[in-house]
């Protein structure tokens, strides 16, 4: 086979910065074909994507990505280090990708090489500026890049690269793929205009976060996005709004989430991932007086914790992760849970299967339950069961569960 370029993504959803981004990658990298690592119903900023993972499978596929494989909930809502190490765990185990392609807010792999080093060698005098910053009750991203900064010493090279989002995610895709001694090679390209988190929606270009076009989903009319999406994505997104199975925010599940923290004695909630010093203190005294997450996120505010820190300790109060899964995650080689392919990657999956006949490829959930025998994945599949039951709670109309024993492999 010829280059085979592998992308870890959210489609959250599909726009045209991510076709941009599929494009020049397979062009830099000459690949003709291309393989996805996506987050499902829930994503790593601790909220719900907009549409469901089988119709961002669908997008994705008309777009031109060949093979679109799951990237289980326990990572896909993760700390970025656990995010990009589930990912590259599951990149690297097919066995039949060349390039790993992500979009940074810099576009030099060197800079971010430079960071990289430091973090794993973790040398003493950089792990003592960590302390001293962590001291000051800063959070820890901010205490990280403050720490980075003065060890590294040179603030033009590296000024606010540490404070993009997609550069961290970057960092640890490149950190994740010198851990696990990967083959893969990765490039890095600068965004195409649109930051990550930028919420404004330009009135004239044909670029646009994200996060700005599920903000347009909440207005009447979203004709506007048909400029900064291909037509197949907004055609599907479009449907969605119309039949009421979209789910905006992480507000949808305000009761469910409430009632979890309510519920749960504070000793529990300690055991949450990402919950330290006392937090579930104040995550348990702030369920017991308010309404909504956006009260609760206000209530919880804290200079220590970022909103997306907060926002993924809800998502695993709601969807019963532990600090206990996590740990285990780290220790296992995941599944391959396959959502759809065209026929591009109909060859892929025949090459990968071909190069490893013991690997764990999913393409029925019952069939994988019955008849694998690893306890551990089948409770890791059981979280990602659950995680699509929850979802489709945030739906205005057919809020069906057991989707993914019913739902079909996309198919192009």
């Amino acid at each position: 086979m010829s280059n085979i370029l592998g992308i870890v993504c959210e489609y959250n959803p599909f726009h045209n910065g991510h076709l941009y981004h599929l494009n020049e990658s397979k062009k830099i990298t000459s690949s003709d074909y291309s393989v996805a690592i996506i987050s499902g119903n829930f994503t790593q900023r601790g909220e719900p994507s907009i549409v469901n993972k089988w119709l961002k499978t669908e997008m994705a596929l008309k777009s031109g990505v060949d093979l679109v494989i799951e990237l289980p909930v326990v990572y896909s809502i993760s700390s970025a280090e656990n995010f990009a190490h589930g990912a590259i765990k599951i990149l690297d185990s097919l066995n039949i990708v060349d390039y790993l392609s992500f979009g940074s807010e810099c576009g030099d792999i060197s800079v971010l090489d430079d960071i990289v080093d430091v973090l794993i060698a973790e040398p003493k005098a950089y792990t003592t500026l960590l302390s001293h910053e962590l001291s000051k009750g800063i959070s820890f991203p901010k205490a990280r890049e403050n720490a980075l900064m003065m060890y590294l010493g040179n603030i033009r090279r590296f000024a606010n690269i540490l404070s993009a989002p997609n550069n961290i995610l970057g960092i640890e895709y490149l950190k994740a793929l010198k851990k696990q001694n990967s083959m893969i090679r990765p490039i890095a390209l600068k965004r195409k205009e649109a930051n990550h988190n930028d919420n404004l929606f330009s009135p004239s270009s044909a670029f646009s976060s994200a996060s700005a076009i599920r903000n347009i989903c909440n207005s009447n009319d979203i004709t506007q996005l048909q400029r900064v999406m291909p037509e197949s994505s907004y055609d599907i997104l479009e449907e969605c709004l119309k039949k009421g199975n979209i789910v905006k925010s992480l507000s949808a599940f305000d009761k469910e989430i409430l009632y979890m923290l309510r519920k749960m004695s504070t000793e529990e909630i300690a055991e949450l991932p990402d919950v330290s010093e006392g937090l579930e203190y104040s995550l348990k005294k702030a369920a017991t007086s308010c309404n909504s997450v956006v009260e609760l996120l206000t209530l919880v505010d804290s200079k220590r914790y970022t909103k997306t820190r907060i926002q993924r300790i809800l998502l695993y109060a709601i969807l019963g992760i532990t600090k206990k899964d996590i740990q285990l995650s780290q220790t296992i080689s995941p599944y391959i849970r396959i959502l759809g392919f065209n026929e591009k990657g109909k060859e892929m999956i025949s090459e990968i299967t071909r190069r490893n006949p013991k690997l764990n490829l999913v393409t029925s959930v019952k069939k994988f339950l019955d008849e694998t025998s690893n306890k551990t994945l089948k409770y890791f599949m059981a979280k990602d069961i659950w995680a699509t039951n929850v979802y489709t709670l945030g739906f205005e109309y057919d809020s069906k569960a057991n989707l993914d024993y019913t739902q079909k492999l996309v198919i192009l």
